[in-house]
This record gives structure tokens, C-alpha cells and sequence, in this order.
């Protein structure tokens, strides 16, 4: 049978060649961190074999629940995503900016590294790479690049694997993200199971990803792989467990900021910014001081905040966000509206993090259909910051 011209840029690898994958990046020096199972739930580790990986494994989320079950495969990627982000290793929850200490010599300051280690990231969903491009926008592209972030993703290197089946709280289709990743990666993986053939379809997405492949056993894909691999990703996509209508939603939300609906959602929101910690596109910080009790060093350090923090838009006097309501808004309307005002996107990507980790299950995408279904029923009404 003749192939398709498509094919030749297209290649096959078995299951048991993913570890020669492994092995050429940490030939390379890259330090491969990807998806385990741990304290029962999927997280972000270094991986050293194939045997890493949750084998056999997916998870079953719904607003406010997640839980890991065995499947009836050994799928290796059988699951969606878990409480972490690829953030953590980008932009990390806790990092030092600099230490100074005071001794015979006088007062020394030591800055932030100037160096970090080659991460490739093994097992990135395509909604998830949606998010590394919007957190470029606000680290490397904006007008004050964070120089500690570009050094760590300069030369992060990304292995993307298509989604093989959606989660209770996806709706990565409504935001246009996924499940098929489209861009930003190096290689790109489908899992293929049929039988006893175990293997992946292999994606080539930038030269460094060609280089690494030819380091890989391999062969060429035929149609009939490349069909197999598109039934996996379209089958995900009629999967969604939820779904956003995102038609003029920024002038939606932006122009109810009075609806009764923050009320409602308010009376269950318990302020304790879950959802800003799962989220993959969040990006808020603080910066502390701390001493210690000889006073003769000390460091600044910046970890991750929350506008749900009553502290994050604190001015003198008190907070400007006092209530859940308030804090609520800003973050929904942020994300889904005035994200848009600052860089030119969504600050969503759909991966439903935020409505599985939600203690009390609230969900994003109710929340926007319930204000869509009754417009400006809040004309009138001033709340202002309250």
C-alpha cells in the first residue's frame, strides 16, 4: 500500500523504545521530569524508566472530587491531569532572590543562580502547553522579563503527549487548546493501544526534537497509524466533561460586575485560593523578608500569592477586596475578561483544575452560563470593591 506523503514526517516507536527516549535527554543533560503516581494523586517527578510512569492508571474528577482507579489497559498517559502544573518547575511556588550575610569581612550579597538545570518535560497535554505559552507572555515577552524564568525555559525541552480520553472537568475544546497538541512542542506523542501492540505515534515539532528522535529505534508511520492516532484524539474531543460558551464573554463578565450571581457563589466560596494554586497560567507572587535571630544574615525570597489573600490587595488603611464576593470576581473576570486587556488571551485553557481542586465544587464554567443566562440582572446595584 502506498503511503501518504504526511507519513514520512511522521514515525512510529514502541512502548519499550520510550525508554531509549528517556535515556537520549539525560545523554543530554536534561533533567526528565514527568507524570507518577503519588499519595494518590498524578504528579510531577523526575523519571528515570518507563516504569516511572503510571501504568495502568486514570483518574475520575468531578467538581470538588478526584480519585485514581485502575484501568482495564497498561496505558501509560490513560489519565488527564492532576493537581500540579508544569509552573512549579518554571516558576517555582518558593524561590530565593537573594541572601546577604555580615562577617569579618563586612556584608556580603549573594543574588539569585545564574544558572538552572535543562528540564524536559515528559507527558505536557496540549492544554497545558497552551499555558506555558500564556505565562511566556507575562515572563519573557512583556515589558519586564523575569530573568530567572526565561533562563529555566530556555532550554526546557517538551515532549507533549496527545490526550487519550477527557477528564470530568475538561472543557480544553471550549477554549481551543486541545486535546491535540498543535504547536510548542518537540515531539509530540499518541498512545496506540490495540491488542498486544503497545506503541506511540511520534510528532516532530522543532529540529532539536528531529535531532533527538534520530537517537530513538523507530519507523514510519503509515495511514494507518495516522488514522488510529486521529480516531484517539477525536474521540477525547466528544468527551468533554464540561464546556464554556467563550462568545463575547470578556464583555459579558466585564459588564456584570453587579449580577447577584457573586453573591451566590460567595455564600460557598471559601477563600482559600485552591484554584489559583492548581492553576497552570496563574502568576501571582509576594515578596518576603526574613532575618535570622542573630541578625547577621538574611534573604528575600518570592513565593506564590492569591487574590484571594485578604494581604495581596492590601493598600494602606485595609484590603480593597475585603469579601469573598470581591476577591471571587476579580479572579473569574481576570481570567476569563481583562486577561485579554493585558496580553491578548484567554487566562484560561480549560484543563478544569480549578473546579476538581474547588474544596466545595465550584465550577468556572457554571458560574459564567449562570450570569450568561440572565444579563445585567445586577443593573443598578452598587457593590463597588465590597
Amino acid at each position: 500500500m502506498q503511503q501518504s506523503a504526511v507519513n514520512a514526517t511522521v514515525q512510529i516507536i514502541t512502548c519499550e523504545n520510550l525508554q531509549a527516549l528517556i535515556d537520549a535527554l539525560h545523554k543530554h543533560d536534561y533533567q526528565v521530569l514527568g507524570p507518577t503516581v503519588r499519595d494518590g494523586a498524578i504528579v510531577y517527578d523526575t523519571i528515570a524508566h518507563v516504569a516511572d510512569l503510571p501504568a495502568g492508571w486514570k483518574d475520575h474528577q468531578e467538581a470538588g472530587r478526584y480519585r485514581l482507579e485502575r484501568r482495564a489497559d497498561d496505558a501509560l498517559f490513560g489519565f488527564v491531569v492532576g493537581p500540579q502544573s508544569w509552573k512549579r518547575f518554571l516558576h517555582p511556588p518558593l524561590e530565593s532572590l537573594w541572601t546577604m550575610g555580615q562577617g569579618d569581612g563586612g556584608v556580603t550579597l549573594s543574588s539569585h543562580a545564574t544558572t538552572a538545570p535543562k528540564f524536559a518535560f515528559l507527558g505536557v497535554r496540549a492544554c497545558e502547553i497552551h499555558a506555558i505559552a500564556i505565562q511566556d507572555r507575562v515572563f519573557v515577552d512583556g515589558p519586564y522579563p523575569d530573568a530567572a524564568y526565561a533562563m529555566r525555559r530556555k532550554d526546557a525541552f517538551i515532549v507533549a503527549v496527545n490526550c487519550g480520553q477527557a477528564g470530568g472537568t475538561c472543557f480544553c475544546v471550549s477554549m481551543h487548546t486541545g486535546p491535540k497538541a498543535s504547536l510548542g512542542f518537540d515531539l509530540a506523542l499518541t498512545e496506540l493501544l490495540e491488542g498486544d501492540d503497545h506503541q506511540f505515534l511520534v510528532e516532530v515539532g522543532s529540529q532539536a526534537g528531529a535531532e533527538l528522535l534520530e537517537q530513538v529505534p523507530h519507523f514510519q508511520a503509515t495511514d494507518a497509524h495516522l488514522a488510529a492516532a486521529e480516531a484517539v484524539v477525536s474521540r477525547t474531543a466528544s468527551q468533554m466533561g464540561r464546556s464554556l460558551d467563550t462568545v463575547g464573554i470578556k464583555e459579558l463578565l466585564q459588564g456584570n460586575l453587579d449580577h447577584p450571581r457573586w453573591d451566590e457563589v460567595a455564600q460557598r466560596c471559601l477563600t482559600c485560593g485552591n484554584c489559583t494554586m492548581v492553576c497552570p497560567t496563574c502568576f501571582c507572587t509576594t515578596v518576603e523578608d526574613h532575618s535570622d535571630l542573630t541578625g547577621i544574615a538574611a534573604e528575600r525570597v518570592r513565593k506564590w500569592d492569591s487574590c484571594f489573600t485578604l494581604d495581596f490587595s492590601y493598600l494602606h488603611g485595609g484590603s480593597v477586596r475585603s469579601t469573598a464576593r470581591s476577591r471571587y470576581r476579580q479572579w473569574m473576570t481576570h481570567k476569563l475578561a481583562s486577561w485579554f486587556d493585558q496580553f491578548g488571551t484567554s487566562g484560561c485553557v480549560g484543563c478544569g483544575r480549578c473546579i476538581t481542586w474547588c474544596p466545595v465544587g465550584i465550577d468556572i464554567t457554571e458560574e459564567a452560563a449562570a450570569i450568561r443566562s440572565t444579563p445585567n440582572a445586577g443593573k443598578g446595584v452598587t457593590h463597588g470593591g465590597s
